[in-house]
């Protein structure tokens, strides 16, 4: 400062002035990290909390009018990484568009192909694409002008905020290009379909959303596989002390189917959920199927007078039809349930058809195979029963169709029930059906369900579900709280209400940060959440009533082209409606009252129709039976035909279910 003499009187505060030049220039670089030597478009960094604060101040009409007309600003769509690691920070761009517009010079839709591989010099990953002709032209005029302009960036923006910005090398004509950076194969495989899906004629909103934190996931893994692990050791004990050097025999096809399906859902690419390891853990009791209805025929066999060799031999070759009935019933679930399900149910699905069809092949053919060097081509005896198991349900005689009456009234009864408690109290509905926000919450001191569900009832404003989903202090709060407002920081806002209910129970406070982040261990924090938007929760509902329609009508087909008589066909989807209703009445009746989860969710429907599936499976064994002793014993009544077949399948039903149990 000088005074009129030009004296100088003080330069405390200009001396500040050079040597931060941003440092008292309002409230815009107090969010923006300006960076002088940055290169090309990036102008700082500004941290996540306030990237659309900063925005807003540079998108004022004002501020617009110091730049470029055709120029935009645009966030990074991921924090920015230092030596590798994630921070805080988001990228700010200054981007150039087409002239008089805030449109990009090139759009989406002149991309034909992308895909992600290896620079064969560098070892980098790398994306490389294809335009057509018209992009390929906009694409050399754009490269040539920018590596003319001292090797500028391009900006690759989706929804307005940029995905990569890569350096420009040289001009690049032809219309193919690669892309490089420190991309990894996950982050390049995401790029590449975003460039190959193109240009979309609408905002993408998020209509159903899955968070699991690292803590939990790791739980998951570790209490899957030791499911997985009991529940093999289970089946493994089982067959070993029932049938003896058979039980061997499927043990090792059992094994071996999987490494199957563990080497198919790698080779595809399958994203493992935990309902897809539900699918592997029941695949286990499933895939001894094939196995048992082989053997205890051959058992049959054996009873009767055979040789070991044609006792096996004739055992295999009775069992075909009943195992291919059984199992292509379980696929038609399986398929339709692929077809209209949706997420992990699709995933279950899928691992549900791979697990079957390995099944069949390591059952009958690997198994057959085993069995045959065994005992023809070594000549050993082979067993398939143990001492104790040797005569278990056979020369079984009981009058199941003379005391169908007893039936009736016990399944009548319980349907009934069912019937009038799904009309009085319904169901308990997850956040599947009726869409909402869904948080599972590990609290640090103990809390109350009631005391829960009265702050969150005053916080939300009603309609708010709480229950206990483990043992840990952990419960879950689904509510519809703004789910149908579209603004995309409604989340953020729903979290902040459920962190404000929360810091009213509690006597110690934790911050906003700190409840959002699943590290979190010593403090109350969010394990996982979902949403789920109103319309997805209706695709959700309709997809289900559609699946477990065409799931019976499929087996009412299938059944009617086997059997070739109608009253089969209707007397299974009979038995599975009893069943599904059974099941439904049940969890109307129950929930509430014992302490497990009976939310009826996509987990619940993929059960439901694999109940359907598994019960059929059994209904076309007995069918297939009935149907051979239809031809054997012409002299008997009808009745009697039938109490034969289901006392000479009794030991394989017992036998499969039990398994499955396990």
């Amino acid at each position: 400062v000088y005074d009129d003499l030009g004296n100088l009187i003080d330069s405390t505060e200009k001396q500040v002035e050079i040597n931060d030049p941003f440092g008292n220039q309002g409230p815009l670089f107090k969010m923006l990290q300006y960076n002088q030597n940055a290169p090309f478009a990036e102008l700082g960094n500004v941290n996540r909390n306030q990237t659309d604060e900063v925005l807003e101040m540079l998108n004022r009409d004002e501020v617009k009018a110091l730049f470029p007309s055709n120029s935009k600003f645009l966030m990074s769509a991921k924090p920015s990484q230092i030596d590798g690691k994630s921070t805080e920070n988001h990228q700010l761009y200054l981007v150039k568009a087409r002239p008089g517009s805030t449109e990009a010079p090139m759009e989406g839709d002149v991309v034909v192909a992308a895909s992600q591989s290896p620079n064969p010099q560098t070892g980098k990953i790398e994306v490389s694409l294809s335009m057509n002709s018209e992009g390929a032209g906009i694409w050399a005029g754009m490269t040539t002008d920018a590596a003319r302009d001292n090797n500028r960036q391009i900006a690759i923006a989706l929804d307005n905020e940029v995905v990569s910005a890569p350096n420009v090398n040289q001009p690049i004509t032809g219309g193919n290009t690669s892309i490089s950076g420190s991309f990894t194969v996950a982050e390049a495989s995401d790029l590449a379909s975003i460039l190959e899906v193109g240009k979309l004629p609408a905002d993408v909103q998020i209509i159903q959303e899955n968070t699991v934190g690292p803590s939990l996931g790791a739980a998951n893994i570790q209490k899957s596989f030791f499911s997985l692990a009991a529940g093999l050791g289970l089946v493994l004990l089982f067959m070993l002390l029932y049938y003896g050097g058979a039980g061997i025999i499927s043990i090792i096809a059992l094994i071996a189917n999987l490494f199957f399906i563990f080497g198919a859902l790698a080779s595809f690419g399958t994203v493992l959920t935990v309902p897809g390891i539900a699918g592997i853990v029941l695949t286990i009791g499933m895939a001894v199927d094939a196995n048992v209805i082989i053997y205890e025929r051959v058992r049959e066999e054996l009873r009767i007078g055979k040789t070991l060799l044609t006792a096996i031999s004739d055992g295999f070759k009775n069992s075909y039809s009943a195992i291919i009935d059984a199992n292509v019933t379980t696929i038609l679930v399986a398929i339709i349930l692929a077809f209209f399900g949706l997420g992990p149910v699709k995933g279950f699905a899928v691992v549900l058809i791979i697990g079957v069809l390995s099944s069949l092949f390591t059952a009958v053919l690997l198994g057959k195979l085993m069995i045959d060097w065994w005992t023809q081509g070594k000549g050993n005896n082979l067993t398939f029963w143990t001492g104790w198991s040797k005569d278990l349900f056979s020369n079984l005689n009981i009058d199941w169709i003379g005391k169908r009456k007893y039936a009736y009234v016990l399944s009548s009864v319980i349907i009934i029930a069912g019937i009038a408690s799904m009309a009085i109290r319904g169901f308990d509905l997850g956040v599947d059906f009726r869409g909402g926000y869904s948080y599972n919450v590990a609290f640090a001191e103990d809390v109350q369900a009631e005391d829960l569900r009265n702050t969150f009832d005053a916080v939300f404003g009603g309609n708010t579900v709480v229950k206990s989903v483990d043992g840990s202090n952990t419960f879950q709060i689904v509510t519809s709280y703004l789910i149908d407002n579209t603004d995309k920081n409604a989340a953020d806002l729903v979290m902040a209400k459920l962190h404000e209910g929360i810091n009213q129970l509690q006597s110690s406070n934790v911050s906003l940060d700190a409840f959002k982040s699943s590290d979190t261990v010593d403090a109350t924090h969010v394990v996982s959440s979902s949403k789920v938007g109103p319309t997805i929760a209706d695709d959700i509902t309709r997809n289900s009533m559609f699946a477990g329609i065409f799931a019976l009508l499929a087996i009412f087909l299938y059944i009617f082209i086997r059997f070739t008589k109608w009253q089969f066909s209707m007397g299974a989807v009979g038995a599975l409606f009893h069943d599904s209703l059974v099941v439904l009445g049940l969890f109307s009746i129950f929930w509430g009252w014992v302490p497990i989860s009976l939310t009826i969710d996509q987990a619940f429907i993929a059960a439901l129709l694999t109940v359907i599936g598994y019960s059929i499976n059994d209904t076309v064994v007995v069918f297939d039976r009935i149907r051979e002793y239809l031809g054997v014993y012409s002299n008997k009544s009808t009745d009697e035909v039938i109490n034969l077949a289901i006392n000479s399948t009794f030991s394989r039903t017992i036998i499969t279910s039990l398994t499955t149990l396990f």
